[in-house]
């Protein structure tokens, strides 16, 4: 298929986003707009959350590590799987029930109430500042992968990339991207079992691979050491239960239930496609 060919798949892709999310968007209350009514059954809470945690660094930022350091890579998205288990358990339900008795529509609002307005302005700010980096990555990540499909400069791919999802976003907020993740996750999961076998064909299978010349460990996914393992788990597990995008979306659940279930089926999802 021809640059060409791809940019109108890709256009077409993201305008039918931008076209659902604006239908989606019709009628929606402050509520809706920062919980979804909480009225996310598990099946969108399992949706949005692991549409959020299968992204640029759980795919290309993790095929770029599992090359470096080999199996070992396994630690990268399964920190992941972990931390949700914690939040799907233990963090989750317990904050859901305070944001039900106190009528949280935001993380900061669990910040107030626990602790201080001074110490939300606080957290807010730096909580913003991470985010500008992350939301960066992610739209770097974006143009990279526009520019090898189809040839779109860097500026380009991030406003491309930045526009669709600025506008599906704001027009419905969460009940919009719980459902329009639906489609994301079946899009991400479906290129990755076409990715997969495709590359283990190119490269003559799985044993041709693992015959390849490479360190000791490398075929091992405790290869990279107990310390390596020990400084992802350190760093990694904990983003994926105190997050404060990843809180945000658990306050749209039904009841405690959907959290318990949707997290928890996502997090064992995580562990797998690690």
């Amino acid at each position: 298929m021809t640059s060409t060919g791809y940019v109108a798949i890709l256009v077409a892709y993201a305008g039918g986003l931008v076209a659902l999310g604006l239908y989606l968007s019709r009628r929606v209350s402050t509520k809706d707009f920062f919980v979804a009514g909480r009225q996310l059954p598990s099946g969108l809470i399992f949706a949005t959350f692991l549409a959020a945690n299968i992204g640029a660094g759980s795919t290309v930022g993790a095929t770029g590590l599992g090359f470096s350091i080999g199996m070992s890579a396994v630690w990268w998205v399964g920190c992941a799987g972990l931390g949700s288990l914690v939040l799907a358990f233990f963090v989750g339900p317990r904050i859901y029930r305070l944001a039900v008795r106190h009528n949280f529509l935001t993380v900061g609002d669990f910040l107030e109430m626990r602790y201080s307005r001074a110490v939300r302005l606080f957290l807010g700010v730096t909580l913003w500042l991470g985010c500008l980096f992350i939301l960066a990555a992610q739209l770097i990540a974006i143009s990279r992968i526009l520019d090898v499909t189809a040839g779109l400069a860097k500026p380009w791919g991030c406003a491309l990339g930045g526009l669709v999802v600025a506008v599906y976003f704001s027009a419905g907020g969460l009940r919009t991207a719980a459902w329009l993740h639906v489609i994301q996750i079946t899009v991400k999961i479906a290129g990755f079992c076409i990715a997969v076998p495709w590359a283990l064909h190119a490269v003559g299978g799985w044993d041709k691979l693992h015959a390849m010349a490479a360190p000791p460990g490398y075929f091992s996914p405790v290869g990279y050491g107990l310390r390596g393992i020990l400084s992802f788990i350190v760093l990694l597990v904990p983003n994926f239960f105190i997050s404060p995008g990843l809180i945000q979306k658990l306050y749209g659940a039904r009841d405690e239930s959907a959290v318990r279930r949707g997290v928890g089926w996502q997090a064992v999802v995580l562990l797998l496609y690690a």
